[in-house]
């Protein structure tokens, strides 16, 4: 079969676009830990206390295993709500190791809100209605800004928290 040149000049460039592609998207994947959003489990935004993750006690920071966390987020109008500390006030400060493996869950009760802990690769949309959650492992000790990277209302630019990664 014959090709003439500027056909195999497009089934060459077609072909290695293709390629290129797939190896981003493998390396995306597979490699940096890149995945949708897991928007998969539902809540009534309304009721959002109804599910066990998101009661004012399971707020914040839970270990659940040896060098495993999970953080319940649950934000509203220009908050990130992280529980009470033993004298009541609200946690504006999370604490985790390093090396500790940790599962953000979050969802929120008005508005789309964004959850970035800048620095990290933990960035996560949160919709009224579901749960959105990230696993990550935190590698580098420091302090992070934790912020909302979706614009929900004026008082957006003063919704933040801080995570501190510490040397165990």
């Amino acid at each position: 079969m014959h090709l003439h040149k500027y056909e195999k000049i497009w089934l060459t460039f077609g072909i290695g676009s293709l390629l290129v592609f797939l190896i981003v998207l493998g390396v995306g994947a597979f490699y940096q830990g890149t995945q949708p959003p897991s928007c998969l489990v539902t809540i009534d935004p309304q009721n959002v206390e109804a599910h066990e993750s998101f009661k004012e006690e399971n707020l914040g920071v839970r270990q659940v295993g040896e060098n495993e966390y999970v953080v319940n987020v649950l934000a509203s109008a220009f908050n990130y709500n992280l529980g009470k500390d033993e004298e009541g006030n609200p946690v504006r400060t999370i604490r985790l190791p390093k090396g500790a493996d940790v599962t953000f869950q979050a969802t929120t009760t008005d508005v789309v809100h964004g959850f970035q802990i800048a620095g990290t690769n933990v960035n996560m949309m949160l919709e009224p209605g579901y749960i959105s959650d990230y696993e990550t492992t935190l590698d580098n000790s420091g302090e992070y800004t934790i912020l909302c990277n979706e614009y929900c209302g004026v008082g957006h630019h003063q919704m933040s928290a801080v995570l501190e990664v510490y040397e165990p």
